[in-house]
């Protein structure tokens, strides 16, 4: 009886059915994008996917059960979300604007201020702060300890009962598949197909990589960032410290992870506090060269695009969304 082996694992191991798989077989890397990388301790499979899809909806990561990693990573938003700061437990005040997940496996590092090294590890961050899961992790695991399917899923793919490592591995397995590279750009550069873009979206994408607009200097490669930490000029003065919460090094003050700005269109709103509401609002940000700061890169400089140069460089940025990703059942919620 499974309310037996409930108190014994190793009857439970022996016991347990496999659960119906949801197709997915790993990453489906596009064209002109490297492999992904999984950590020699956590490879991908089926079983790790699917028990990581299902954590990552499931509101029983958070202390009152109330929001899951997709109440902020919403997948109709290129798993990013639609909130300056996306509310926690409680309706606590989030203190920063959700990023996108989307090819969040080829990050080198996590957070704004690149202080969490794996995605295995970057899991902690949301379950332990209190305006978000306000959790524990070892709770967590409890919780599924009396679902069995939760109990048949990490036997499956960890060989072990729900417990802290098999939260955070799975989790990391499901969010190294979310890889999207199939926009009008990729299409027109790596597919080469020269029909894939408009006249404007190429004056746009001339634009972007010209030495007068110095865009690609960091938003580069595949994934449209150098993960390079930098200032915008967002402001003279700022509230959130930035990277200098991480290291103390003042020359840190105010710099924050480049983002990718791959699916922009469908990110909104932008930077690190949600401040600016759509991308034209970013065009203008960057056309007037920003606000005066110690550590403001010097890329960041006056532009003086003109109303029409505008209009096609947000064409460019719109043309680097990839409109299949969200069709895309494998990534929908599981419940």
């Amino acid at each position: 009886m499974l309310s037996l082996c409930l108190v014994e694992p190793g009857c439970l191991k022996d016991s347990i059915q496999p659960v119906p798989a949801v197709t997915c077989c790993g990453p489906q890397i596009p064209v002109g994008f490297p492999e992904m990388d999984f950590p020699v301790d956590n490879a991908y499979s089926e079983a790790r996917w699917r028990l990581g899809r299902r954590l990552f909806y499931d509101p029983i990561m958070s202390k009152d059960s109330s929001i899951s990693c997709a109440s902020c990573h919403l997948a109709s938003y290129f798993f990013s979300d639609t909130l300056s700061f996306s509310p926690g437990v409680d309706d606590a005040p989030g203190t920063r604007n959700a990023p996108s997940l989307v090819n969040v496996g080829y990050h080198p590092y996590f957070t704004r201020e690149g202080g969490v090294a794996t995605l295995e590890m970057q899991v902690l961050i949301p379950i332990q702060e209190h305006n978000e899961f306000d959790f524990n992790i070892l709770l967590i695991a409890d919780r599924m300890r009396e679902d069995p399917v939760y109990q048949q899923l990490s036997y499956e793919g960890y060989d072990r009962e729900p417990d802290y490592y098999v939260i955070s591995r799975a989790l990391g397995v499901f969010e190294r598949t979310l890889v999207g590279g199939d926009s009008a750009f990729d299409q027109y550069a790596y597919q080469k197909d020269k029909a894939a873009l408009s006249a404007a979206e190429i004056r746009g994408m001339d634009l972007f990589f010209s030495d007068r607009t110095n865009c690609s200097s960091c938003h580069s490669d595949f994934n449209f960032t150098n993960y390079a930490f930098e200032n915008n000029g967002l402001y003279a003065e700022y509230p959130d410290p930035g990277r200098f919460r991480l290291t103390g090094d003042s020359s840190d003050l105010a710099r924050f992870k480049v983002p990718s700005i791959r699916n922009i269109a469908h990110t909104a709103p932008f930077m690190h506090d949600g401040s600016l509401p759509d991308l034209m609002s970013v065009v203008k940000h960057y056309n007037s060269g920003g606000f005066s700061h110690p550590n403001k890169s010097p890329l960041i400089r006056p532009l003086g695009l003109t109303a029409s140069e505008r209009i096609d460089l947000l064409a460019f940025l719109n043309a680097l969304t990839d409109e299949n990703f969200n069709k895309d059942e494998r990534f929908s919620n599981p419940f």
